[in-house]
């Protein structure tokens, strides 16, 4: 992958210009340790998961994207594959020809009823099992256990004024957005959790939120 930095605006804070993300090195231990716990209790999982998506949809298991990641840099978010090989083609197609998908599309960067995702993907999005592979990119250093949600190029400008905050952290596995409302919250009230929980960072709020995730989790509550 091509290295890309997205610029910081003039007006980026104090906190973004720091050499290191959102929490520093005592955030760092806590997603190393809970990374390799994570991997090796959860490697049944992994496995399971990863048959079954091939056993289900064909094609690779394994689905890389691009998100932009601490100081705007971007790096390849891991999950497991629940949409159809060709979704992208797939996806515009469903745009061109509903007008309130289009709509849905362009306010939130998400779509409830999604034609791209498949039978298996959608009980392995509403259980947040395509989500773990991303446990590796915390134990790289790209994302956190918790933190800002892994946004794409084009959500960039949605951020505004607030994408310096945002770019002062790690993004998350999970994070204060999931645990609030997740897709049933608009796309201002994600930006607006990303920036409070940026604000307000300590340890025991994250310690808070994964407890809640879990919760979230359990309860499928929020996910599509």
């Amino acid at each position: 992958m091509k290295h890309v930095t997205y610029a910081l605006s003039k007006t980026t804070s104090v906190a973004s210009r720091r050499s290191n993300p959102v929490g520093g090195r005592v955030k760092r231990a806590v997603d190393v340790a809970g990374a390799i716990i994570g991997i090796a209790s959860l490697a049944p999982v992994f496995l399971g998961c990863y048959v079954l998506v091939l056993a289900n949809s064909g094609g690779p298991a394994m689905f890389r994207h691009r998100r932009i990641g601490f100081a705007g840099r971007e790096f390849y978010c891991l999950k497991f594959r629940t949409m159809a090989a060709d979704a992208e083609r797939g996806l515009q197609k469903h745009l061109a020809s509903d007008p309130a998908a289009r709509q849905e599309w362009t306010k939130n960067h998400k779509l409830q009823d999604d034609p791209r995702v498949t039978g298996i993907g959608k009980a392995m999005r509403r259980s947040s099992l395509d989500e773990l592979p991303q446990l590796f990119n915390v134990l790289k250093g790209d994302m956190s256990l918790v933190g800002p949600r892994p946004i794409v190029v084009d959500e960039v400008e949605k951020y505004q004024e607030h994408f310096s905050i945002y770019a002062s952290a790690r993004p998350g596995l999970t994070g204060l957005w999931q645990v609030k409302g997740r897709n049933h919250t608009t796309y201002a009230q994600r930006v607006a959790y990303d920036v409070d929980y940026l604000s307000n960072w300590s340890l025991i709020r994250d310690i808070k939120i994964v407890c809640m995730t879990f919760a979230r989790v359990i309860g499928r509550r929020g996910a599509f």
